[in-house]
């Protein structure tokens, strides 16, 4: 049981153990029943049960050894759930600020005062960590060599960006079919010999500029929710973006219209 205390109401977080073929709604009408009220039930993980503090602990030496995994870290941690069979308006949403990119989680469940502030809190952790380091997530200028002492060529074509070794690609980031009204897919990949280079990085930038040029406002990426590349990627192009974490996925948007006008790359 935890107890986050709040200006008008206490928030009971309660952990019970019930037969699998339970309903979480006949468990909310039980706890209801006694007296509580605005109850939400639904399954949890098994680390709910795990002391709290140890929690946070855990969860900040992973953040401090991997800054990069940060979305996935503070989305176990509190237990963020996927939106199958219920409305985005019935969830409740945190977000939280590293640099200039927001890192978006939501449940079901109403984050309270105190997540909030201990969501703030790890965010800042991470911030922290980041300035020490920050030439982890610099991407390559257009002078700078990577480990091979090769440059990769950056090629617009009509649907995205290549980058090219020796007439090779060795990642690419394709604008696909809109999501939404001004809002544009993106696909962007790199081929494992070539990460942790400012490829993906210098990839989404440029897409990002490519995209806007036609008018659309928004970029949307989707990827798993374990991959650790996204946030130095969005980091280290510079952007501003969006992080949103549901369930399985990870999905990353970049507003464009802070893109700015850049020289253009080689077009095909």
């Amino acid at each position: 049981m935890q107890v986050f205390p709040g200006v008008e109401a206490v928030t009971d977080e309660l952990v019970l153990e019930v037969p699998s073929s339970r309903d979480p709604s006949d468990v909310a009408a039980l706890v209801e029943r006694a007296g509580a009220r605005a109850v939400v039930s639904h399954p949890c993980t098994e680390q709910a049960p795990v002391d709290q503090p140890s929690r946070y602990v855990e969860a900040a030496r992973t953040i401090l050894g991997q800054p990069a995994r940060f979305p996935e870290v503070v989305a176990a941690l509190f237990d963020a759930e996927a939106e199958t069979g219920v409305g985005p308006a019935e969830h409740d949403s945190m977000e939280m600020t590293v640099g200039d990119v927001s890192v978006q989680i939501h449940r079901e469940a109403p984050f309270t005062a105190t997540e909030h502030a201990r969501g703030t809190t790890m965010a800042g952790l991470v911030s922290d960590v980041l300035a020490r380091g920050k030439e982890m997530f610099a991407t390559p200028g257009p002078g700078r060599r990577l480990g091979t002492g090769t440059v990769p060529d950056y090629v617009a074509t009509s649907h995205g960006v290549t980058a090219e070794v020796e007439g090779t690609a060795v990642a690419r980031a394709v604008l696909a079919d809109h999501a939404a009204p001004g809002c544009r897919r993106l696909v962007l990949e790199v081929d494992p010999a070539w990460r942790r280079r400012g490829i993906g990085s210098r990839l989404l930038l440029e897409a990002a500029r490519a995209a806007a040029r036609p008018g659309d406002e928004e970029l949307v990426l989707v990827t798993s929710a374990d991959n650790r590349a996204v946030l130095p990627m969005v980091l280290g192009s510079g952007l501003r973006g969006r992080i949103r974490m549901s369930g399985d996925e990870l999905s990353v948007r970049v507003p464009l219209r802070d893109t700015g006008s850049h020289a253009s790359l080689s077009g095909r």
